[in-house]
Parts: C-alpha cells; sequence; structure tokens
C-alpha cells in the first residue's frame, strides 16, 4: 500500500511532467508533403518546428515583441560571412525557414535582390502567416528542389556574390544538398570573390566529411563556432580568404548597419578558424556516398 504522503508527492509529480510536456502553446500545426510543421509560442517567443521521426528542432525563433532582435545564435553566425565580402547585391538562399535572415539582408543592403528557395510551400505559407515574411521587390521566392534551381540557374548563367545555405529536414541538412557535384554547382554560381556560408552542426558525425567535401571544392575556408551553440557555419570563397585586419576593417565597417539588431560581427573576427580542427583523410561526400549512409551507421 502506498502512503498518503507518497500518493501526493506522485501525484505532484506527475502534473509536472504534464506542465513540461505541453508548457509550449501549440498555434498552427500541419503536416505538409515533406514534413509536419508545428508552430509554438513559449515565453514571448514564436517557433517553427520541423518534426520528423527521430527528433525535433526549432528551425526558427522570433521574439514577438522585438521582431528585430535575432534569436539564434547561428544567425547572427552567418551574417559573419558578410566579413568575407561586405557589399553583396545578388543573392542566392537556399533554405527559407520563417524568412529572417534574408529579411535582414534586404533590409541592410537595398541595393540587394535575392533569389529564395524553398522546396515545401507550406513553410513558405508559414512564414508569411506567422513571423512576419513579406514578399518584397527585392526577395523573389522559389518553391523548389534547391539542387534543381542551382542547375536551371546554371543553365541560365546566373552569378551572385553571396549564397547562403541553410536546408534543413528536420534532422539534417538533405543529404543530395551536401555532395561535391552540389558544391561544385554552388561555386560555379558565385561570381570572383562571391562567398558562401552554409549553417551546419559542429557536433554532427557528418563533421569530418562536410569539411573535407567543402575543402575538397573551394580549398581554404573559414569555420565558425561560438560558445553556447551546437552549430557550425562555414565561410567559403572563390577568392583567397582576407586576413583579420580586413575582416576587422569590415565587420567595423558594418556595425552601423547590424546595430539595430544588436549584432556586433567584431566578435566573430577572432573565431573564424582556417586552420582544419577535421580529420583530413575522411572520405569526401558524393552523390554515390551520401550522407544517410553514415547517419544509418552511426
Amino acid at each position: 500500500m502506498i502512503a498518503p504522503h507518497m500518493k501526493l508527492l506522485l501525484a505532484v509529480l506527475l502534473m509536472l511532467i504534464s506542465t513540461a510536456s505541453y508548457s509550449d502553446k501549440i498555434v498552427h500545426r500541419e503536416k505538409s508533403l515533406y514534413r509536419n510543421i508545428v508552430v509554438t509560442e513559449k515565453a514571448g517567443k514564436r517557433c517553427l518546428v520541423f518534426s520528423i521521426k527521430r527528433q525535433q528542432r526549432n528551425q526558427t525563433c522570433v521574439d514577438i515583441d522585438n521582431p528585430k532582435h535575432i534569436v539564434f545564435a547561428y544567425v547572427r553566425m552567418i551574417f559573419a560571412g558578410l566579413l568575407v565580402n561586405p557589399n553583396p547585391t545578388r543573392g542566392l538562399m537556399i533554405g527559407m525557414g520563417g524568412g529572417t535572415i534574408s529579411s535582414v539582408l534586404t533590409s541592410i543592403y537595398p541595393n540587394l535582390t535575392m533569389d529564395l528557395v524553398e522546396v515545401d510551400q507550406a513553410v513558405v505559407k508559414v512564414a508569411t502567416d506567422y513571423f512576419g515574411f513579406r514578399k518584397t521587390n527585392q526577395i523573389d521566392v522559389h518553391v523548389t528542389d534547391g539542387r534543381v534551381f542551382a542547375r536551371r540557374a546554371l543553365r541560365r548563367k546566373e552569378q551572385y556574390d553571396l549564397i547562403i545555405l541553410d536546408a534543413f529536414t528536420g534532422e539534417y541538412i538533405p543529404e543530395h544538398l551536401m555532395t561535391v557535384e552540389f558544391l561544385e554547382n554552388i561555386k560555379s554560381l558565385l561570381t570572383p570573390g562571391g562567398v558562401v556560408i552554409a549553417n551546419t552542426f559542429s557536433g554532427s558525425s557528418l563533421y569530418h566529411h562536410e569539411s573535407v567535401t567543402y575543402s575538397a571544392v573551394f580549398g581554404p575556408l573559414f569555420s565558425l563556432k561560438m560558445p553556447g551553440t551546437g552549430n557550425r557555419v562555414i565561410v567559403a570563397s572563390t577568392s583567397d580568404l582576407p586576413d583579420n585586419e580586413t575582416l576587422m576593417a569590415n565587420a567595423m565597417m558594418l556595425k552601423p548597419d547590424f546595430e539595430r539588431y544588436k549584432i556586433d560581427l567584431r566578435k566573430y573576427v577572432p573565431k573564424m578558424n582556417r586552420d582544419p580542427d577535421w580529420k583530413t583523410d575522411k572520405r569526401v561526400l558524393t552523390d554515390q556516398y551520401a550522407p544517410a549512409n553514415l547517419l544509418r551507421g552511426r
């Protein structure tokens, strides 16, 4: 027999577990062709969550009362790629999320035009309905696969001086957007001196393979990691990487533009590591040797 005080304790524990499980208010939920999409609210933040078989992760979060506050550290880290090419005029972004990155960029750069590529129409609608994304004359949204868009853009002889890769399934980057073949297409789309910025994870079992794959295509690269986040941002270019003095000068030049978002790009300069911290003998990712093979083998 359970003593009365133990029954009370169990009841309290069950209540706490129930509260913890459902503390996020769900304001929208739908199943698209590609994933389960959930929009949640908690403690003044609204988040876009991609949920699939094994796990779920926030893709985008916004501060409801202060939309200019950049919630995610990795988003601020992505902007550090501008230190390599601080004056972009034509941009391509693969992976939309809530549309925060493209909105900030076009606000800071009034002459920047962007192709924003998102495979899932449902994500575009959720970004518009719940995260304040708006199409403008600077942003052209394309609902298609990022690799398909890249191949067609090559045939049209398009060129970009800024390319951001931020596609995400809920588990990781789609495997066909991580291979040498895809990255060769991306490199061919870049102007001389153009920069590619890729959001990846620092703790992924693919870390070493990703790194050698980017290195095989672009040569030396910056690997940016910051305390308190599991993201790693890769920054590579079609030209030689600038030295730290140039990076800091660019950070100072961009400081007034990013102040309204409370982002100080100067703090990223010492963290932009150009020395490999990965195993350089790991196998390069190709269309035949894909990340899914590695994920299954964990």
